[in-house]
C-alpha cells in the first residue's frame, strides 16, 4: 500500500510542477505572442511548424490544431527540409519553430532559409537569447524552471508548455476569426464530432411530412397521426403536404385529453381546436448538438418541426429522437 501512494504521490508531484509551468506562463504572455498572431493574420500564406524530436511531435500537433480551427497550416520536418522540403515555405507564410533550447541545427538551418526568402518567423523556445531567438521576428516564452521528471532531463514540462503555447496560438487565432461552430463542423465531418456538429438538414425528414390544416377535421388529424405514427401533427396553414408556414402542432398527447375531456367529436372538431399554437421549431443549417438542446429543454420533445429561416416559418423538415439515436447523436 505504500508504494502505491507513493506512485500517486509522484503522479501528482509531476501534474503540479506542470500546472505551476502553465500558470507562470501564462502571467507573462506579452507583445511577441499578439504581434505573431496578428502577423498570421495578416499573412496571405499558411502557417508551417516545425521542431526534432519531442518538439517535433508538439509542433505536428500545432499544425493540426491550427488547420481544425480555420488556419490553413502543416508540418515540416526540418531533417527533410534540409534535402528539398525546404521549398514548401513561400515568401507569403509564417514559419512557426519550436525547440526548448534553441539551438538544434536542423531547425536553426529551417529558420535561416525563411528569414533570407522574408518569412515570419515565430519561435517558441526556453532560451532567450538562443540563436533560433536571434533569428525569430516574434519569440514566445517556453522557458521552465525545471522538468517534471525526478532527473531534471526528460521534456515533459517543457513539451507540455510548448503544446499549451501553441493551443493558445490557435485559440487566439480562431477567436481573431470568429471562427463558429459551423465552421468547426465544416471542418470535421466525420467520426462522432462530425455527426454531433452535423447540421439538421443531413438529419430531417422531408418527403410525407405530417401535416394538416387548421380546417381539417379530427378524423384526418387521426388519419395522419396514424399513417406517419411520429407522435406529432403539424398544423399549417395549406395543410395537405403544401408545407405552409407551421400555426401549431398537434400531439398524441393533445389527442388524448381531447378525447378524454369530451371535447372532441368527428362532426365539429378541427384541428385549429386542439393544436397547441407556437410548437418548439428549429432550422436546417442549426446543429444537431443544438437541436437536441431545444428538444430537452423544458419538458422534452421527441419529435422538432424543421422551418425556414426567412419570416415565413415555413415547414420544411421534422427531427426526430430515434433518428437522432440512429445517427449516434445522441
Amino acid at each position: 500500500m505504500a508504494k502505491k501512494t507513493k506512485h500517486i504521490e509522484h503522479g501528482k508531484e509531476a501534474l503540479i510542477a506542470e500546472s505551476q509551468a502553465l500558470q507562470l506562463a501564462a502571467n507573462r504572455i506579452g507583445q511577441d505572442f499578439s504581434d505573431a498572431v496578428d502577423a498570421i493574420l495578416k499573412s496571405s500564406g499558411k502557417v508551417v511548424t516545425t521542431g526534432m524530436g519531442k518538439s517535433g511531435h508538439v509542433a505536428r500537433k500545432l499544425a493540426s490544431t491550427l488547420a481544425s480551427t480555420g488556419t490553413s497550416s502543416f508540418f515540416v520536418h526540418p531533417s527533410e527540409g534540409l534535402h528539398g522540403d525546404f521549398g514548401m515555405l513561400q515568401s507569403n507564410d509564417v514559419l512557426i519553430a519550436i525547440a526548448y533550447g534553441g539551438e538544434t541545427f536542423e531547425v536553426i538551418e529551417f529558420a535561416k532559409f525563411a528569414r533570407r526568402i522574408g518569412v515570419d518567423i515565430v519561435t517558441i523556445t526556453g532560451k532567450v537569447g538562443s540563436s533560433l531567438c536571434q533569428l525569430a521576428n516574434f519569440s514566445i516564452n517556453g522557458s521552465i524552471e525545471r522538468e517534471a521528471d525526478p532527473l531534471n532531463l526528460a521534456p515533459t514540462t517543457s513539451s507540455t508548455l510548448a503544446m499549451a503555447l501553441g493551443d493558445a496560438l490557435a485559440v487566439a487565432l480562431m477567436t481573431a476569426r470568429g471562427f463558429s461552430p459551423q465552421d468547426f463542423a465544416n471542418l470535421h465531418p466525420g467520426g462522432k464530432l462530425g455527426k454531433k456538429l452535423s447540421q439538421v438538414s443531413y438529419l430531417m425528414k422531408t418527403d410525407s411530412l405530417p401535416e394538416v390544416a387548421p380546417e381539417d377535421s379530427l378524423e384526418k388529424v387521426l388519419e395522419v397521426a396514424d399513417k406517419f405514427n411520429y407522435g406529432i401533427v403539424a398544423v399549417v396553414e395549406n395543410g395537405d403536404h403544401k408545407k405552409g408556414k407551421i400555426l401549431g402542432a398537434i400531439s398524441d398527447g393533445d389527442l388524448r385529453r381531447a378525447f378524454s375531456s369530451h371535447r372532441a367529436n368527428f362532426q365539429t372538431t378541427h384541428a385549429k381546436d386542439i393544436m397547441t399554437t407556437n410548437p418548439r421549431y428549429t432550422h436546417p443549417s442549426t446543429l444537431a448538438l443544438d437541436a437536441v438542446r431545444i428538444m430537452n429543454e423544458g419538458s422534452a420533445i421527441t419529435q422538432l418541426f424543421v422551418v425556414s429561416p426567412d419570416d415565413k416559418r415555413q415547414l420544411v423538415g421534422i427531427l426526430r429522437m430515434p433518428d437522432l439515436f440512429a445517427a449516434k447523436i445522441v
